[in-house]
């Protein structure tokens, strides 16, 4: 049987703990039991963690062997700003499929409210991810960085990330599938908000030097598009 993974809230030497909500929901929602065993990731390796003491906001493992880890893709998804409770399926579905980090991006179509209300709304994505990650039984979250203005995007990226796309209308022969042939080692994503990006948005990505592709005839809302787009991404790359 699969064991269930966490992520550790503190690592010290061979002893690891979650605390606060993160253990609450083990100790009272799973109610877990002294000696049982989990997969505890723990940043830079995952370990068998087996209980050792279980209070009301703290759990602690001792840390055993070491799992095997396969290597990951590296994906940056820039996401538009868009109606929260949908662009939060898309980043709670987009770690679940092993995005590395998520970039929100306040876009020309962006909601003034909205664009005002993501700041506040950062601590809250980093909980979604964080539970999605350990659903999927990944090593670590991705990291959700803290909203940018589109302008401001390309200093948050790597400096020599050069396999940069676009998401837009695009001719048959720049499909996302087509342009990822190559098969670069990381890759960034920029995905549109509902009405998709501006015309002089996409004049900015085409002078900074990204590659405009499609993923076909079919409109899809802002969600959809993400995880279709990331999924494409992530089998081009294995």
């Amino acid at each position: 049987m699969t064991r269930r993974r966490w992520i550790a809230d503190e690592v010290r030497g061979n002893t690891a703990a979650l605390v606060g909500e993160h253990a609450v929901h083990l100790a009272r929602v799973l109610r877990a039991e002294v000696g049982q065993e989990f997969d505890v990731a723990t940043g830079a390796e995952v370990r068998v963690g087996t209980i050792t003491s279980i209070s009301d906001k703290r759990v602690e493992f001792t840390l055993g062997q070491q799992q095997a880890l396969k290597p990951t893709p590296k994906i940056t998804l820039a996401l538009a700003i868009f109606k929260f409770d949908r662009m939060e399926w898309a980043i709670e579905k987009c770690t679940e499929i092993g995005v590395a980090r998520i970039v929100p991006v306040i876009a020309r179509r962006t909601d003034t409210h909205l664009a005002t209300a993501a700041v506040k709304r950062h601590e809250r994505w980093q909980r979604i991810a964080r539970q999605a990650s350990e659903q999927s039984r990944r090593t670590a979250p991705p990291e959700i960085a803290a909203p940018v203005k589109l302008k401001e995007l390309d200093g948050v990226l790597p400096f020599d990330l050069r396999t940069r796309v676009v998401l837009a209308e695009a001719e048959e022969e720049t499909r996302l599938g087509a342009v990822l042939q190559s098969r670069p080692n990381e890759v960034v994503l920029a995905i549109g908000p509902e009405g998709g990006w501006a015309d002089g948005e996409l004049g900015w990505f085409h002078e900074s030097g990204w590659v405009t592709a499609s993923l076909g005839n079919t409109i899809l809302r802002a969600e959809t598009a993400a995880i279709v787009a990331t999924a494409i991404v992530l089998e081009a790359l294995r």
